[in-house]
């Protein structure tokens, strides 16, 4: 039961393309955003809602996404919820939650190439 605690599970497109840093230690971290859609039926229409997911990796899932994920590909990952604050430029504090990739998984058609 204890692998239940905070853990989140998505299936979405990627929604800009990753941006990849390299630390002098040798890690690197990889951050980008993941759509998620839901449809539901409001007075007859079909509608549909999206929701934005920042994302953030380290180490070999990092890697994988820097060469192999682009904007618009559809992917599966598994990770965590983080939440975190730092300051501005002018004072100002700012709050930010993220999903750190525990995992990932390729999704939707294969490109085919000569």
């Amino acid at each position: 039961m204890s692998n239940l605690k905070n853990q989140v599970q998505l299936i979405g497109n990627v929604g800009n393309t990753p941006e990849t840093k390299n630390f002098e230690s040798g890690k690197k971290v990889c951050s980008f955003s993941l759509a998620t859609n839901e449809f539901y039926h409001k007075d007859g229409e079909k509608v549909q809602q999206t929701d934005w997911h920042n994302l953030v990796a380290w180490g070999k899932q990092a890697e994988l996404i820097e060469n192999y994920v682009e904007k618009g590909k559809e992917i599966a990952v598994r990770g965590k919820l983080t939440s975190r604050s730092y300051e501005t430029q002018t004072g100002e504090k700012r709050y930010v939650t993220e999903i750190l990739v525990n995992e990932i998984l390729f999704l939707g058609n294969k490109e085919i190439t000569d």
